[in-house]
């Protein structure tokens, strides 16, 4: 008896490691997919508007003023009806942010203005990219903030 509880809680505590880097290895791929699908979504806004579908002052540089605004969409300014242009069904949220924490899943993201550097992103008058606010690297020692 006593031998069977031993081979247990050996192979328990190999177990348990394992099991934890599974669950870090599927957040970290849903926040490439998550990276992938918003940074999609403001090309495909910036794209609208190159092609004058979505309206812009001479001086704006054609990416969206927030996140939300992907969500809730534009008037299509190429369509006499001005029916909205949307670019996501919703934004999804940083899977590394607490799932307690209401915010919405816009203000989980950094956003960087097309006016900031990459080195040091800062909110602008628009959202050029999105990164992780969360501290930490992942499996690959890259900080989540860089990815």
């Amino acid at each position: 008896m006593l031998v069977t509880v031993v081979l247990v809680s050996i192979l328990a505590s190999a177990a348990f490691p394992m099991a934890e880097l599974a669950f870090q290895r599927d957040k970290e791929q849903q926040l490439r997919r998550n990276l992938r699908e918003i940074r999609e979504a403001l090309d495909a806004y910036k794209q609208a508007s190159d092609d004058g579908r979505v309206m812009r002052k001479a001086d704006q540089s054609g990416y969206p003023p927030n996140l939300q605004v992907l969500q809730d969409g534009v008037p299509n300014a190429k369509d006499p009806d001005g029916a909205p242009i949307y670019f996501l069904r919703r934004i999804p949220r940083d899977p590394f942010f607490e799932k307690e924490d209401m915010r919405p899943a816009a203000a989980t993201w950094g956003t960087r203005s097309y006016a900031s550097s990459a080195a040091e992103p800062k909110e602008g008058a628009d959202v050029f990219d999105v990164y992780s606010t969360m501290e930490g690297a992942g499996i690959n020692g890259i900080a989540y903030r860089e990815w």
